[in-house]
């Protein structure tokens, strides 16, 4: 495959038109990416009422590959109306998640029963028949409740208010398989789990440290930012096992200095071990405190907790911190000058910190770095997760959780006059094991692909054979609905966002909720969410009860509940009509006054991960996600930045291949104590010692280790074990 030269340029915008053309012409694509709508992919966030492709800080054009694939899915035709009479549910297994994408638009509800070999084609009233009928045969808590950050805020409040008026608090959302460490380890320091940051203050740092991301694929129009840091004669800090083209050099395709020469986009790239971070971070710190740089000013006045934390620093050994986080003592003096030097950083990790088994341990410790370094409390410095879907932060904020905080309790509890349950709920994890074990009897999923999100693919797989009725709320088909099958599988066709008759909302990761207009729909037969939630909740509570669930088909409705019940969210009322969008208070720093009981920051004393030494012949291995997709649904088998024109590979360091006696594209055997893979090796530009393959497919390999603390399971630092075909059979 060519090898470019650098990320984003001509290549995104072929791409771009490419797609415009398959889906109706550029004149389509550009009406519907310029609608009154948020972006329907990453949480940067983008459009609503500022118009489409229009950040909050009135940025225009605003827009990347990410944003057009998404909107290129929801452009296409209908799924064909013999497609589920030919194509049988053992034929979807063999798809891929582009072959099931690219499938077309869901319309229609279809189900499959127990013996059935395909999906068949039903009516609404007999989908929600079957629904309501399941419901009213189990207990509430024989159920569980999964939502996807796709969807509105609207509909995640309505669906988890339904489900504790039911009697459960078995609900929970896809970010407990990406970001949850980020949320748990914030609200332990600051007392909020989101950002401490908007979008402006990435304009007035001097110092941005990136950790465990690719925002070149990713989150793309971060790149921009970044570009715009170095300009100002700002510094920008790549640690990332994994060379990314993208992290080198980016050719922003709305810049035209950066399209005539590739933007440089990092001024120090520090390629560490898998789950060396905390370690890295912890030798930064240490080196801070012998140099006398800690800003003891902020420390004494706005922190708790340092004494402790720097007497474990002083008492680390160099050497290990070295061996550990696989970087050299040079490299870590660097890092530590740019950091001491730096009047306003800003922190940003993604889940090369998070999907860890010690994950919340990492985000505590960069935060003990903003601390020790005084960058916190303060316009331009802060802490900043990249969030991965349009909504998921906002659908955390509406109370998709299994246990709902104290003041978000109290007021719902008010709101609805009826007690809500107080029995422990289960993370998305906890649900699946209670599934495999047949302690759960049905599943709703809101959007997503929470089969394809598992670690240890046969055990999701297995653990939703178990469930007597799956239902999925879907706009295309993934393998989902192939692998992820009940005894009764139901899937419903809903509409995406810039279809809705009724306007929605969405939160970035900036905590700035934004109002989308909606729009006409494409075809005939999906629902909106609410409705479909409103339809199901009148079958199964009645309209008498708590809420006349009839009425709360409008939005507005909904709304009005959201304000009162939702701290921070009082300006989402009446939101319809003012068309103000808003920044939510209390979770923004720019004071060192902080959300906890005291106001101080917490300094975690973090505990580093001592993991057994690898064998000779295992790996470290990381699962990512390649440039041609998003989450789990793959648009493109190639991954143009790194050069691979297929997904079925592992990319370690020739180091490794030769010592391993492989070949360019060797067929190989990957396993762990979970599964094995066969696929092709290549070489690629990453730690000696470390590996990385592509998720979803690489999940049959990771094994069902979490964080304790945040429940995040560990998708990446897996030893696994390399072999030739050759040497095992073939």
């Amino acid at each position: 495959m060519r090898r470019i030269r650098a990320a984003g340029g001509w290549p995104a915008i072929f791409y771009t038109l490419k797609h415009a053309r398959a889906t109706g012409g550029f004149l389509r694509m550009w009406k519907a990416m310029r609608t009154r709508n948020a972006c329907k992919t990453c949480a940067l966030g983008m459009g609503g009422q500022h118009g489409g492709m229009v950040n909050e800080s009135g940025r225009f054009p605003e827009v990347c590959k990410k944003s057009v694939q998404a909107m290129a899915a929801d452009l296409q035709g209908a799924v064909p109306t013999h497609f589920f009479d030919d194509v049988s549910i053992q034929r979807m297994q063999e798809m891929t998640p582009r072959e099931l994408e690219a499938a077309g638009r869901l319309t229609r509800p279809v189900c499959r029963g127990p013996l059935d070999s395909h999906y068949r084609e039903i009516g609404w009233d007999d989908a929600m028949d079957r629904i309501a009928k399941r419901l009213g045969a189990i207990a509430p808590d024989e159920s569980f409740f999964y939502f996807s950050g796709r969807s509105s805020n609207e509909a995640g409040f309505l669906l988890q208010l339904m489900a504790r008026c039911w009697g459960t608090n078995n609900i929970n959302n896809c970010s407990y398989y990406c970001h949850q460490a980020s949320g748990v380890g914030l609200a332990s320091v600051t007392g909020s789990g989101t950002a401490t940051v908007v979008l402006d203050d990435l304009h007035e740092c001097d110092l941005v440290v990136l950790i465990g991301a690719n925002p070149s694929s990713n989150h793309p129009r971060l790149m921009r930012s970044l570009v715009e840091v170095r300009r100002r004669g700002g510094r920008v800090v790549v640690i990332n096992p994994l060379r990314e083209l993208g992290l080198d050099r980016f050719k922003v395709p709305s810049d035209v200095r950066s399209m005539i020469r590739a933007s440089r986009i990092n001024d120090l790239y520090v390629q560490g071990h898998i789950g060396g971070d905390g370690w890295l971070l912890a030798g930064v710190i240490r080196a801070l405190v012998r140099r006398g740089a800690i800003d003891r000013s902020f420390v004494d006045q706005h922190a708790d907790g340092w004494d402790a934390f720097e007497r474990t620093i002083r008492g680390l050994d160099p050497d290990e911190i070295v061996r550990r986080s696989g970087v050299d003592p040079s490299v870590i003096e660097e890092l530590a000058s740019l950091c001491a030097d730096s009047e306003r950083s800003i922190f940003c990790w993604a889940m090369g910190i998070t999907h860890h088994d010690h994950g919340v341990g990492n985000v505590q410790m960069i935060a003990n770095l903003a601390i020790a370094t005084g960058q916190l409390g303060r316009p331009g410095c802060g802490l900043l997760p990249l969030r991965g879907h349009s909504n998921v932060q906002g659908i955390g904020s509406m109370g998709v959780v299994p246990k709902l905080k104290e003041a978000f309790f109290r007021e719902l509890e008010h709101v609805a006059n009826v007690p809500m349950p107080t029995s422990p709920g289960m993370d998305t994890l906890a649900c699946m094991e209670a599934a495999r074990s047949g302690s759960v009897r049905f599943a709703l999923c809101l959007g997503g692909n929470l089969y394809g999100s598992n670690p240890d693919s046969a055990f999701a797989a297995e653990s939703f054979r178990c469930i007597d009725q799956v239902v999925h709320l879907s706009t295309t088909l993934n393998t989902g609905h192939a692998h992820g099958c009940g005894r009764e599988t139901i899937i419903l066709p809903v509409l995406p966002r810039d279809e809705e008759s009724q306007s929605t909302t969405q939160e970035s990761m900036f905590n700035y909720v934004r109002l989308s207009d909606g729009g006409r729909a494409r075809h005939e037969g999906p629902r909106s969410e609410v409705e479909v939630i409103t339809d199901l909740a009148s079958r199964v509570l009645g309209d008498e009860g708590a809420f006349d669930w009839t009425s709360l088909r409008s939005h507005e409705e909904i709304r009005a509940l959201i304000a009162r019940v939702v701290p921070g969210y009082e300006a989402i009322s009446g939101i319809g009509e003012s068309r103000e969008e808003f920044q939510i208070e209390g979770r923004t720093f720019h004071t060192p006054r902080f959300a906890t009981e005291t106001g101080r920051a917490c300094v975690h004393d973090v505990a580093l991960p001592r993991s057994d030494a690898l064998r000779d012949d295992e790996l470290r291995l990381m699962t990512i996600r390649s440039e041609g997709q998003f989450n789990t649904v793959v648009y493109e088998e190639e991954d143009l930045y790194r050069g691979q024109d297929r997904r079925d590979v592992i990319l370690m360091h020739q180091d490794d291949m030769d010592r391993f006696g492989l070949a360019h594209d060797e067929r190989v055997e990957v396993s762990t104590e979970t599964g094995s893979m066969v696929v092709h090796v290549r070489a690629i530009d990453i730690r000696p010692g470390n590996a990385v393959m592509y998720y979803p497919e690489a999940n049959v390999l990771i094994p069902r280790r979490v964080d304790p603390v945040s429940r995040t399971p560990a998708f990446k630092g897996i030893p696994v074990r390399v072999r030739s075909r050759s040497a095992v059979g073939s």
